[in-house]
């Protein structure tokens, strides 16, 4: 039950406040002058009981230094690779910013601000990023009742601008393969199946079914920072991607002689494959096939882009891209490489010209 009771101080009478918590405990207040401050502080705890809105004021004195530790460590699901980036948002701009404030002094305009600061010398995704640590963290202080409401949520985030996929023909495919010359397999692969990085690197010699034309993609060897994290693929999901028959004796080539739980591309060392760099002064195998192909400057991962446009030209619908690269649903394929299907209108209305002129109907003129 709850009960006023006076004690004294040096300073002459006070009132303590004792109360039950939601989750039935003992909960008091003291320092009140009066016993009509008292009274209505008792009232608006239960007032915020009956409407579930009780906050226990203790628990808004954490600071989300302590609240993010926390939160951090539970971050145990994602990818080694989506982990790092959130550590590193954590560690670099959240922390530094909002760790020593109590989780009930944030307030809406303060985090705006922060956010436009970011923006001001930060890309999009790292603004973005950033803040959803921040908001993820509040959400959870809300719902562990030590603040009524997320303050981060409503802002006005920087908006990413897609950036423009390159995209090779056959023939500079090709082009390409034959200046990797002994990675001639590895690029063919990358460009025909698109694999990604970490998906390629993991595949085994098992992995490959020449009957079925598949390539089963059952595993992912991600680098992060210098070590090779192997787990599922990045859905979460194995997959089945189609191989077309050209492929295959380079594939052959590579498996000649080899055990089936032998990696299909493996490293100098025989290990996994490292991620070739292509940025401006590294030595990249890549990069110096690139240039003697007479090809634009592309990463790695613009062959999957490749392998997606090309798979589009040759005539597969939205949803067997999707299966193929393996995306969470063909929503994602669509929005990803919407330029890719700007043929797909043209088609409608030639097929609408060819339905009205099938059927024969008068033409309205204005």
């Amino acid at each position: 039950m709850a009960s006023i009771e006076t004690y004294s101080t040096k300073a002459g009478k006070r009132y303590r406040v004792r109360y039950r918590k939601p989750d039935h405990s003992q909960g008091a207040k003291r320092g009140f002058r009066t016993k009509r401050e008292a009274e209505l502080y008792l009232a608006s705890i239960e007032i915020s009981k009956a409407r579930g809105e009780f906050v226990e004021h203790g628990a808004a004195r954490a600071t989300i230094a302590e609240l993010g530790q926390a939160w951090l460590s539970t971050q145990t699901h994602l990818k080694p690779s989506t982990y790092r980036t959130v550590a590193d948002a954590w560690r670099l701009r959240v922390e530094p910013r909002w760790g020593r404030y109590p989780v009930s002094a944030i307030q809406h305009s303060d985090v705006q601000a922060w956010v436009s600061e970011l923006s001001a010398s930060r890309s999009p995704t790292v603004v973005i990023r950033s803040f959803g640590v921040l908001a993820a963290i509040l959400d959870v202080a809300v719902r562990d009742r030590r603040i009524l409401s997320n303050p981060a949520r409503g802002i006005t985030l920087p908006r990413k601008e897609r950036k423009t996929h390159s995209y090779l023909t056959h023939e500079q495919v090709h082009r390409l393969a034959t200046e990797a010359g002994p990675r001639a397999a590895l690029v063919l692969t990358l460009a025909y199946t698109g694999l990604r990085w970490g998906e390629v690197a993991a595949l085994r010699v098992r992995s490959v079914d020449f009957e079925r034309r598949r390539i089963n993609v059952t595993e992912n060897a991600v680098e992060v920072g210098g070590v090779i994290h192997v787990g599922s693929p990045k859905t979460y999901k194995t997959r089945s991607v189609p191989t077309p028959r050209f492929l295959h004796p380079y594939l052959n080539d590579q498996i000649s002689g080899r055990e089936g739980d032998e990696l299909l591309f493996p490293g100098p060392n025989g290990d996994y494959m490292r991620r070739t760099r292509t940025s401006t002064g590294s030595k990249s195998w890549f990069k110096t096939a690139l240039r003697n192909a007479s090809l634009e400057p592309m990463t790695i991962h613009d062959l999957r882009h490749t392998a997606a446009s090309l798979a589009v030209s040759s005539g597969a619908n939205v949803k067997a891209v999707q299966r193929m690269l393996g995306h969470a649903s063909a929503a994602m394929t669509l929005d990803v490489y919407s330029d890719l299907f700007d043929d797909d209108l043209d088609a409608v209305s030639d097929r609408l010209d060819q339905a009205v002129a099938a059927a024969s109907v008068s033409k309205p003129r204005p």
